[in-house]
């Protein structure tokens, strides 16, 4: 691979995040950096929980975002009565024109490619942890059998943080497949104005498609060539550890608030994400501010709170924020690093799709 097929691939793959980025935002209003973080995970073959109040478009994004890539598109309302078979599927019996019964499989609505679990807090633990082989395997086990999801395969789940009346709060275990946990905020005065026209005027123009599955497994593998500098690596390892109460690099905050900090997952996210926002602003290193600019949604959700930082009403973003202050974020790499990062690309195997 020359240099210049590398710079090709880049813009590339600069180009078409952009645009999937621009068509979301040409249907959704407001939510600028939750829209960039929701492509972002997308491409980082991640998952994401939004969280907000209803009527912000979280339903809206996830649908114009399948029309946008032209992929298989599934919502599954969560209940209190939904069952894992009503998610994953069941074998059925069913009998031929000879009258000969058979067990036949009827997949359920997860073996889609982009999943809406819309209100996911309002389903038992059992029926929430259907999903998580789906989100970490992409596959699903049933009656010993374990069947393959297709890729692409993105999940992405909303809750509504002020209705707690009959929810069930995601176990650990799930919040931490989770790549991001966005907030979405309520629309200033501006965007609801926009929302008001776009939503009662007209018919609002058809969702125009940019991309297909096999161009973003494409940016997919591209994206995990993307080298990362040791200085980097061990920036967001502090990041992380920093959130562990116990232990020698752990700030304030994380002594007094925090029962359990962030996962090795959560650093597996922050360089997963890194390099996908480094190749989208046209970089082939991931610099220590990109780790920094992830690092509330790629660990705020995988923060546990002990008892005085509940009754103190402690933020775990308060705490993931006296990380990065005492820590900063300087980005001691230049040009040598992104040379060398051009050339790790340039020779790294090509990565399974």
């Amino acid at each position: 691979m020359t240099e210049l097929s590398v710079s090709q691939e880049v813009e590339a793959f600069r180009a078409t995040f952009a645009a999937i980025r621009n068509e979301l935002g040409r249907m959704i209003v407001g939510h600028a950096e939750a829209l960039d973080l929701v492509v972002t995970a997308l491409v980082a073959d991640g998952h994401v929980l939004l969280e907000g109040v209803p009527g912000l478009g979280k339903t809206l994004l996830v649908r114009t975002l399948s029309q946008i890539l032209s992929l298989r598109f599934a919502r599954i309302q969560f209940t209190p009565d939904l069952m894992p078979a009503d998610i994953l599927g069941t074998n059925l019996v069913v009998q031929d024109e000879a009258g000969r019964r058979r067990f036949e499989f009827q997949a359920g609505p997860v073996f889609a490619q982009i999943v809406l679990a819309d209100e996911i807090n309002r389903a038992t633990p059992k029926t929430q942890s259907a999903l998580l082989e789906a989100m970490q395997e992409h596959a699903v086990s049933i009656a010993g059998l374990s069947r393959r999801l297709e890729d692409p395969f993105f999940v992405l789940a909303t809750q509504n943080p002020i209705e707690m009346e009959g929810t069930y709060p995601l176990p650990e275990a799930q919040l931490d497949r989770f790549l991001f946990k966005l907030r979405i905020a309520f629309p200033e005065l501006a965007d609801l104005r926009e929302i008001a026209e776009r939503t009662t005027g007209p018919a609002a123009p058809p969702v125009q498609q940019v991309a297909d599955g096999p161009a973003l497994i494409a940016m997919q593998a591209l994206a995990r060539q993307v080298p990362v500098a040791g200085y980097v690596q061990e920036y967001a390892a502090r990041l992380v550890l920093a959130t562990h109460p116990g232990r020698p690099e752990s700030v304030e905050a994380a002594r007094r608030f925090v029962r359990y900090g962030a996962s090795p997952r959560g650093l597996q996210a922050l360089i997963r994400a890194g390099k996908v926002r480094a190749l989208a602003q046209g970089r082939l290193n991931v610099s220590a501010d990109d780790v920094a600019a992830l690092a509330l949604p790629a660990l705020r959700h995988r923060i546990i709170l002990n008892f005085e930082g509940e009754a103190a009403g402690a933020d775990p973003d308060d705490v993931v924020r006296s990380a990065l202050d005492e820590l900063g974020a300087a980005d001691t790499g230049g040009a040598s690093d992104r040379q060398t990062g051009r050339r790790r690309v340039q020779n790294a195997p090509a990565a399974d799709g």
